[in-house]
């Protein structure tokens, strides 16, 4: 079983920045790729960002140029730079990992933006 913990979230203004942290409990060369979700309230969890074994990246088209992913192999640990937040950026991100045909999730952390 593979955990994730997710940290990092809180309550910001608008223009603001965040870094959420995803840390796995196992290492990073044995997960396909990672990524980061978020899911406002009534609405569908969706893509923020992914990025595989090999470090490529893809982003939701919306938040190219604000958002950034990136990952420690050494600490296991994948990180979201925030930039410049937004009040519809409010949600609960969820850290997310496949492991060959096994998805997992962390317990998500929220974050809020006030304008």
């Amino acid at each position: 079983q593979v955990q994730l913990v997710e940290s990092g979230g809180g309550l910001v203004q608008a223009g603001e920045s965040l870094r959420l942290s995803c840390t796995a409990s196992v290492s990073f060369f044995s997960i396909t790729y990672m990524g980061w979700y978020r899911q406002a309230p009534g609405k569908q969890r969706e893509l923020v960002a992914l990025t595989t074994s090999g470090s490529s990246t893809t982003y939701a088209d919306s938040l190219k140029g604000r958002f950034t992913i990136a990952r420690d192999n050494a600490a296991n640990t994948m990180y979201l730079q925030m930039n410049g937040l937004k009040p519809e950026d409010t949600a609960v991100y969820y850290c997310s990992a496949k492991i060959q045909l096994l998805t997992f999730w962390g317990q998500g952390t929220q974050v809020t933006v006030a304008s």
